[in-house]
């Protein structure tokens, strides 16, 4: 991380949209980014998406389970020091031993670079169930990337019940910023969107049923050579390549999915 320039930036109180964006572009630069996840910008555009969803380093930003960190990376020194960073991930007291593992691999990242995530905030989300991850009003912006179609298997209204905790959590204005991969609109998702692709019309039916406004929608995360009709879903696309190396070359010439960009907004 280039400490000087971020001093300089907080000097200057980052009071013109020019310093916030000159910031953002210095934490996705940082040294502090796994190279294996740098890789990825090219497919998942991290500076144009929050962008796109308004981002500023002075605000309270909830990350709705952050997995391995991909955007916990870019977040966590961009809100350091003027916002706060509110990681929402696995609960470590969970019955499934996969969500105590990845809890645990999310504590130990943000410890093994304390200079750079002492000041993230770790909370329980665990839906359906446990879904107060922030204070009622407290956040100005919550972000989940390619997480809504996990949150299908448990139903629509477990889908309807984590929006409408969103919706709780934000300020007036606030923004609920959503990617995930696109399913097309004339195919049928099933009811547990087990593909891993879901309908546009289906994320916005529900968020506005929380409560929410759909402000606008972005096609920098599209790819429109993903058809989504994959054997094995989206995870045989990369990075994952679940099927191997059975038609690999196809799957890497194609890329990672296409992904829909919604940013919505609480009136």
């Amino acid at each position: 991380m280039k400490n000087w320039f971020i001093a300089a930036v907080m000097l200057l109180g980052l009071s013109s949209p020019a310093l916030a964006d000159d910031a953002l572009k210095a934490s996705l630069a940082g040294p502090q980014r796994t190279p294996a996840n740098a890789a990825r910008d090219a497919w998942r555009h991290p500076y144009e998406t929050l962008t796109f969803f308004g981002i500023r380093p002075d605000m309270t930003v909830v990350e709705l389970s952050p997995g391995g960190g991909w955007y916990t990376e870019v977040l966590a020194p961009y809100l350091r020091d003027r916002g706060r960073l509110i990681l929402a991930g696995a609960d470590p007291e969970s019955s499934e031993a996969y969500d105590r593992r990845s809890a645990e691999r999310l504590k130990a990242k943000l410890q093994a670079q304390a200079s750079v995530y002492d000041k993230a905030q770790m909370t329980v989300f665990a839906p359906p169930s446990k879904l107060q991850f922030a204070a009622p009003g407290s956040a100005d912006l919550v972000l989940t990337f390619r997480n809504v179609h996990n949150w299908v298997a448990h139903g629509d209204a477990a889908v309807l019940a984590v929006f409408k905790s969103v919706h709780d959590s934000l300020k007036s204005g606030g923004v609920f910023g959503v990617v995930d991969h696109r399913l097309p609109a004339d195919r049928v998702q099933d009811a547990k969107a087990s593909s891993g692709y879901v309908h546009v019309a289906y994320v916005t039916r529900l968020a506005e049923e929380a409560g929410f406004k759909l402000a606008a929608a972005s096609e920098v995360n599209a790819n429109p050579r993903d058809r989504a009709d994959h054997p094995g879903g989206v995870w045989a696309l990369p990075p994952s390549y679940a099927n191997k190396d059975t038609d690999r070359a196809r799957f890497e010439a194609i890329g990672e999915s296409d992904r829909f960009t919604l940013r919505f907004v609480k009136p």
